[in-house]
């Protein structure tokens, strides 16, 4: 296991160890994940009845809510998004 060096970021730690990148896919899909069920919450809207509007299947549904699987396309997000009376915002920051 590698040493930390007193002021090094927990970030340069992950880029170190090859995963920062995966760490930050599943971060921000927990946050996505976080803000659909709220708002699923917020229109007392079921699962199945957020998938009937998506026009797609419950496993879907439950792969884009599966916080831990990275994976996500734009298509499904903007679907679950629109099926919410919501839109998409994705922006790209320095870092």
């Amino acid at each position: 296991m590698k040493s930390l060096n007193i002021g090094s970021s927990f970030d340069d730690f992950l880029s170190d160890e090859g995963i920062l990148g995966e760490v930050n896919a599943v971060a921000v899909k927990r946050v996505i994940v976080w803000q659909v069920v709220q708002a699923m919450k917020g229109q007392k809207m079921s699962k199945t009845s957020l998938a009937k509007k998506m026009g797609t299947c419950r496993a879907s549904l439950n792969r884009l809510l599966d916080e831990n699987d990275a994976s996500l396309t734009l298509a499904t997000l903007a679907s679950a998004a629109a099926a919410l009376g919501k839109k998409i915002q994705i922006e790209l920051v320095p870092v």
